[in-house]
């Protein structure tokens, strides 16, 4: 899961960026309003945790135009104010949720799922694709009842594939879900880290679940077809 942390206090935002990574999200930091419509209208996030107060234009505005471009991403606003007029103007501005200063990590984290869960698409909180359960509250995952020894990067791009199950990922679509601003795109690390899930997904006996579209993507599917021309399974 990407997402776009703007909060012009770095010590905090790098106290909570460092939390999101360690729970396997991949973060960009930026530090005003103007850098933030930006990001948001150039990248795909799963959410935005914005401050209200930012130099160059503040929360409100920000929201209020990325809404007006069409970008629908969850919006968690975080502030300082508790006034009750306050939080009506955020909501009204588009944002979808509401979080005061100074506020606890678990509670921001437990805001983030519960909007991630919110259907733009209906998603279950456990994901399941053949023998395969990923459960996204535990950021586990079991393959025919066997705990898999996942990273916190081997995990995230699980999950993206499980979200997506059946489906063809692209490449591009791995490297923005996966990984922050700080990826480089030309890069084999998508190469090299599907090679390290698939290793650990399906071992030597465990039936194939990986298929890879050589110059489309990959699909995670119950049980993945015998390789064929144009596919790598």
């Amino acid at each position: 899961m990407r997402l776009l942390l703007v909060e012009d206090e770095a010590p905090l935002a790098e106290s909570l960026a460092r939390g999101l990574r360690e729970l396997s999200f991949a973060v960009d930091i930026v530090a005003d309003g103007m850098d933030a419509v930006t990001h948001a209208a150039l990248n795909e996030y799963d959410a935005i945790v914005l401050d209200l107060t930012l130099p160059r234009r503040d929360g409100l505005d920000v929201c209020r135009e990325i809404r007006r471009r069409g970008i629908a991403v969850p919006v968690l606003m975080l502030t300082a104010r508790t006034a009750l007029d306050d939080k009506v103007l955020g909501f009204d501005a588009g944002a979808d949720d509401y979080l005061v200063k100074p506020f606890a990590f678990a509670e921001l984290v437990a805001r983030l799922r519960a909007l991630l869960r919110r259907p733009r698409a209906t998603i279950a909180d456990v994901l399941t694709v053949g023998d395969l359960v990923v459960d996204t509250r535990s950021q586990t995952a079991l393959r025919a009842g066997r705990a898999l020894p996942l990273t916190t990067r081997e995990y995230a791009l699980l999950e993206h594939l499980a979200r997506h199950a059946g489906a063809l990922v692209s490449r591009a679509s791995i490297s923005a879900h996966v990984w922050d601003d700080n990826h480089d795109p030309f890069s084999n690390n998508v190469e090299v880290l599907m090679a390290r899930l698939r290793r650990k997904l399906e071992g030597v006996r465990e039936t194939r679940m990986i298929e890879t579209r050589r110059g489309a993507g990959y699909r995670l599917v119950p049980h993945a077809a015998d390789p064929v021309a144009g596919v790598d399974a």
